[in-house]
């Protein structure tokens, strides 16, 4: 049989089941660290609940993302998880998940990976949203996650340090209300609303321009040029409000 033909044979055991996201359908894909408990509170011991050198390696990871080859508006982090907004008219490999799936959950594995200098893996998902405003959801529902877990691992971390084992300081917090949460914090002289916010709401990543001066090859002359530039944004707004500021940069970018 000739290559052609083998290769037109076989071909098709990989693509037969590929789809691809409608037009006009938001993505959002959602990357989630692999057995990140183990890999960063034993193997390399970051400091417990919440450690700044994991966060800015975090960030770097979602700026490689951004900058990988694909459209993308918007990174957010929380924790171990990642969460990146696609352009709506995004269309890089027709919009097949299996590329989009395989491909960000590799640049993601593959760039924490140089950083860490140890083998960290990556897993993704995509969710297609057919309005702006479940996006708006889909990101204030992770913000808000990010609030619930920043409580629990500072209560449970904190137990951790005053003696109590892995199923003692679990047993310790279940079934406690967000005000008996704070009372327990308040009660190691932590007053959880002025932590850091990025701890609670996690950290927005977004391109926004900005203006320099440069030199006009040709003339020589001083030219001013606007540039894109990624900010990162370690005071998110909260609720509602966090609804507005994703509505804002999608309406910024479908202009463009």
């Amino acid at each position: 049989m000739k290559f052609d033909d083998l290769d037109k044979k076989l071909r098709i055991y990989e693509t037969y089941q590929d789809r691809q996201v409608l037009p006009g359908m938001y993505m959002v894909a959602r990357i989630d660290g692999r057995n990140f408990t183990k890999l960063t509170k034993e193997t390399h011991a970051f400091q417990a609940p919440f450690d700044e050198k994991f966060r800015d390696m975090m960030v770097e990871t979602v700026k490689h993302l951004i900058c990988c080859g694909f459209n993308i508006i918007y990174g957010f982090t929380e924790s171990d998880e990642i969460s990146l907004l696609f352009h709506l008219q995004e269309n890089t490999f027709g919009r097949k998940t299996r590329k989009l799936i395989s491909i960000l959950a590799g640049e993601a594995s593959a760039k924490f990976s140089s950083m860490l200098g140890d083998v960290a893996a990556f897993d993704c998902r995509i969710s297609e949203l057919p309005n702006a405003s479940l996006v708006e959801d889909y990101f204030r529902w992770r913000n808000e996650d990010a609030h619930r877990n920043a409580l629990n691992a500072h209560c449970y971390w904190n137990l951790r340090q005053n003696g109590l084992n892995k199923n003692e300081a679990t047993k310790r917090i279940e079934g406690l209300s967000v005000s008996m949460k704070n009372e327990l914090l308040h009660s190691y002289g932590i007053n959880f609303n002025e932590l850091p916010n990025w701890q609670k709401r996690g950290i927005g990543i977004y391109w926004k321009k900005v203006k320099s001066t440069g030199i006009n090859p040709l003339s020589n002359e001083k030219v001013e040029v606007v540039r894109r530039q990624l900010a990162v944004d370690m005071d998110l707004p909260i609720g509602y409000s966090y609804n507005r500021y994703i509505a804002e940069l999608i309406q910024k970018n479908e202009a463009l």
